[in-house]
């Protein structure tokens, strides 16, 4: 054996740059790299229900466990659900939406602090990680919404009029809105925790608080007197997402204008997110 040259260990060297701008995204490059996102959210979904004696049905206990709570206390003791729609339904549907958002947004929010060992070690697009989240997020939603489809047949069956309309093609493009808000919102805060950690432990406390600044335990209809409010709720793009998907399923005119600003709203925090996430991602490595 041989003490190897200097000019042979430079032959061996491999230096990974930047080959542009930071506040340019590489579409195809993440094309390149669906296989590794298909693998991650298998990954994601399997690791959900390892070692766990319901496994998927958790999807189904937990929304169950809050829409029976929400309609006990909020519907029945305080009154607060609007007539016309079983308190169970009314509920369920606020929380199957408002649950994706903040599953997205907590999960996503962890991308570097939770994958430091990985992103430090092999090189792949990063933001592959928090697609993956946001996809395998959307599987349980698919659970969940399956489950209030459930709960409205049985109401059907038992006299509920019902009749599906031409609404229900807007289902889609809620679930879009819903997945741009919560990933654009989870990478810009899992940017922003590579500088200052301590803005994860806020995230939990501030999804929750957000979800009581939404129309998820009453609707917009009860803050008519009150126009501070009201006005409060219209900020949160949440709101108008959540109330199309109650007219989605039960009915009524769409707030068309409230969507269009719930969709500016996501294209805007998801490019500030996306900006903000290539820009850490470049040296992540670097200061882990």
């Amino acid at each position: 054996m041989h003490a190897a040259r200097p000019s042979d260990l430079e032959e061996w060297d491999v230096i990974i740059r930047p080959d542009g701008p930071w506040w340019r995204l590489d579409l195809k490059e993440l094309w390149h790299y669906r296989d590794l996102l298909v693998l991650l959210v298998k990954r994601d979904i399997t690791a959900q229900y390892k070692q766990t004696l319901l496994g998927p049905l958790w999807h189904v206990v937990q929304p169950l466990t809050t829409t029976f709570t929400f309609a006990l206390i909020f519907g029945k003791a305080a009154g607060l659900a609007p007539p016309g729609i079983p308190s169970v339904l009314f509920y369920m549907s606020g929380i199957v939406a408002w649950n994706f958002f903040a599953g997205v947004v907590t999960r996503t929010s962890k991308t570097f602090t939770g994958n430091t060992q990985l992103m430090s070690k092999v090189y792949f697009p990063r933001l592959v990680v928090p697609m993956s989240m946001t996809a395998s997020t959307l599987v349980g939603y698919g659970i969940q919404l399956a489950t209030l489809i459930v709960f409205m047949l049985i109401y059907v069956l038992r006299g509920m009029p019902w009749q599906p309309g031409p609404e229900l093609a807007a289902l889609p493009l809620l679930v879009l809105i819903m997945a741009l808000l919560g990933l654009g919102t989870g990478i810009l805060v899992s940017a922003m925790t590579t500088k200052y950690r301590d803005l994860g432990f806020l995230v939990g406390f501030g999804v929750q608080l957000l979800m009581y600044a939404s129309p998820v335990i009453f609707p917009l209809s009860r803050l008519q007197n009150y126009p501070v409010l009201l006005r409060v709720f219209e900020l949160n793009p949440m709101t108008p997402v959540i109330e199309a998907t109650r007219v989605v399923f039960f009915g009524g005119a769409l707030p068309w204008a409230g969507l269009a600003y719930a969709t500016g709203a996501a294209l805007v925090i998801s490019l500030l997110g996306l900006v903000f996430f290539h820009r850490v991602e470049r040296s992540f490595a670097d200061i882990v």
